[in-house]
């Protein structure tokens, strides 16, 4: 068993603070080895911080994949940030070793999947000219969304499945927040966008082209580009304007809301104030927007007299009813899971679902369930062989 002593030295402009605590390092008792780590009293007169709180014996250090270290008890000054955090450890989602490899091939499936669907949706819409319609153009803008949603945290994610030590700078931790929040609030935006087109585009036929021009799209989604980030703007302030002290572990594979306010010592109930109210602007919004929309759909349904017209009707929103769906509920479901104090190896399968699965579900979605985007692709096909025929024609 390897013990400790810590003392609370005096930092500028505080008084002494003289009571210690004992601290133990699980792994070098259990294995009962003698713990290399130690301060003298010297170091502690040294370190102008009020408290110290955080240590890591190298040992253990290296024993571990996480290079976290359990202490059996922490003491800390009240109301004072006592450590400037420079960077984060992401614990990732298995301890175990032998899930590594096969958890690796999985997310890099996924997200290999994610941007070749994804990209191969916005050429082919972006080469076919009769998909040049206000439709197709917010659909190619879901397309790049998904990727730079999904990209904010799946390399990283990747490149730490091999890595013992699993560390995010603090510059780098806000930076991946702010576009995962960024990206999921012009999603949000972009799908109430898509519900008015579609709105637009069966209850007032004729007046679809006056209503949803070029300009009018291209407004749109401006719009929504600049709701998402003014979303990440205002939710990456809220919460990195919090102090970080104490362990600095993330238990998580990348920079999420839930695990940051744990680790925050300073109070965090306007963080949440303003995550809620974000939340509320943007989620409740956005799906107030698809909610009228939709209504205003069915209605124009049923009021076609055919079931062949109705029938077509449908057709033409039931991709992205479907997309609206598994968004929102997921989003729903997390925000509740969270909400019911579940634990974090649940939230990572959740969040995992949401950033990782759906967008890489988004195109096929579309692909489908679209008989435009089928006819695209049939033409696409026949056009590569009459040029593979041409090239073996000519010498």
């Amino acid at each position: 068993m390897c013990q400790q002593r810590w003392g609370l030295v005096q930092a500028s402009g505080l008084s002494q603070l003289t009571r210690t605590q004992s601290l133990r390092c699980y792994r070098c008792q259990a294995r009962k080895l003698e713990c290399p780590f130690r301060l003298s009293s010297q170091e502690y007169g040294q370190d102008k911080s009020a408290t110290k709180v955080n240590t890591q014996c190298s040992k253990c250090y290296e024993a571990s994949p996480f290079g976290a270290l359990k202490v059996e008890r922490r003491y800390m000054a009240v109301g004072r940030n006592t450590s400037v955090m420079t960077n984060f450890i992401l614990l990732g989602f298995s301890e175990q070793q032998e899930l590594q490899v096969s958890l690796f091939v999985l997310f890099l499936g996924i997200y290999c999947m994610t941007l070749a669907w994804n990209l191969g949706l916005i050429v082919l819409i972006r080469m076919e000219s009769h998909l040049h319609s206000p439709m197709y153009f917010f659909l190619g803008n879901l397309s790049f969304v998904d990727i730079s949603y999904t990209s904010s945290v799946a390399p990283k994610m990747l490149c730490d499945f091999f890595k013992e030590r699993k560390t995010i700078s603090f510059v780098g931790c806000a930076a991946q927040f702010f576009f995962f929040i960024g990206m999921g609030g012009t999603e949000c935006w972009l799908l109430a966008v898509m519900a008015y087109d579609r709105y637009a585009a069966i209850s007032n036929p004729l007046l679809y082209t006056a209503l949803m021009s070029p300009t009018t799209c291209v407004g749109m989604a401006i719009a929504a580009y600049t709701g998402g980030c003014l979303t990440g703007l205002v939710q990456t302030s809220s919460i990195f304007r919090l102090h970080f002290c104490g362990p600095r572990v993330i238990n998580h594979f990348f920079c999420d809301l839930p695990p940051l306010l744990v680790l925050s010592c300073s109070s965090t109930f306007l963080s949440q104030v303003v995550n809620f109210l974000v939340v509320c602007a943007v989620g409740g919004t956005s799906a107030l927007v698809v909610l009228v929309s939709y209504g205003y759909i069915i209605a124009a349904i049923m009021k076609i007299h055919s079931t062949q017209g109705r029938t077509k009707a449908f057709n033409t929103c039931a991709s992205h009813l479907t997309t609206v769906i598994l968004f929102y509920g997921s989003g729903l479901f997390s925000y509740l899971h969270s909400a019911a104090g579940s634990s974090r190896d649940q939230d990572k399968v959740v969040s995992m679902f949401y950033g990782a699965v759906i967008p890489m579900l988004n195109p096929i979605i579309y692909s489908l369930r679209n008989k435009e985007i089928k006819d695209a692709l049939k033409k696409l096909k026949e056009r590569k062989k009459w040029m593979f025929s041409l090239c073996l024609i000519v010498p």
